[in-house]
């Protein structure tokens, strides 16, 4: 008698919702970027994830919800692998040197990150500023530019008096604005500042300009 073949369950998604959530932040993120807050929409980010509605407002309650999601992930993900960078166990022109080289590196390859801050300022940080947490996220990286301004002060390689928000502010500035204005300045100037050779060039000239800032 022929038995009947009982068919392996897939492993449902709802089973590992960690890795639900994670993937619907990544594809939300690219949406968010491409289109903005009011352009984006839920359906197509429940279609990339084969997910439903349904799910991404039980994970994140709404649609600017998953949005304010968004916006955490991108920071904790920045800081963590600015944490990887171990910067406080290098010397401090070197520290200095790898976490601006990180910086323009990072936004570099995640330019749709950039338009996703360009969109919360659009916005003037309103929904950044619901996250209570995205503080403590973002205090790490100033905390170790200050213990780098501190160990180069008291070695003689960087000058006294230096201010961390002032110093990383700066270089987040100069490296931001190679993706930020990439189409305007192409446009105008005829300069591909996303082209290899041009961005490496301009990596560098970004670090000549801090190291000469920060050098007693």
């Amino acid at each position: 008698m022929a038995t009947k073949r009982t068919k392996k369950k897939q492993p449902s998604r709802a089973k590992n919702p960690e890795k639900t959530r994670a993937n619907i932040i990544d594809v939300a993120t690219a949406e968010f970027a491409e289109r903005g807050l009011s352009g984006a929409r839920v359906d197509r980010i429940a279609a990339r994830t084969n997910t439903s509605k349904r799910m991404l407002y039980y994970y994140f309650g709404d649609k600017d919800g998953l949005y304010r999601a968004v916006l955490l992930s991108y920071y904790e993900k920045l800081r963590t692998a600015e944490l990887a960078l171990d910067l406080t166990h290098r010397e401090p022109l070197e520290a200095l040197k790898l976490l601006v080289d990180f910086t323009f590196d990072y936004h570099l390859k995640n330019a749709g990150i950039v338009r996703l801050v360009m969109v919360e300022n659009i916005h003037k940080g309103q929904h950044v500023a619901k996250l209570p947490q995205v503080t403590s996220v973002n205090t790490s990286v100033l905390d170790a530019v200050a213990n780098i301004c501190e160990r180069g002060a008291r070695g003689g390689s960087m000058r006294a008096g230096l201010d961390n928000f002032d110093l990383y502010t700066t270089i987040a500035a100069l490296c931001f604005f190679n993706v930020s204005n990439r189409y305007t300045f192409r446009s105008i100037f005829k300069h591909d500042m996303a082209d290899p050779k041009e961005a490496e060039a301009r990596k560098k000239s970004i670090w000549e300009v801090v190291r000469r800032f920060v050098i007693a």
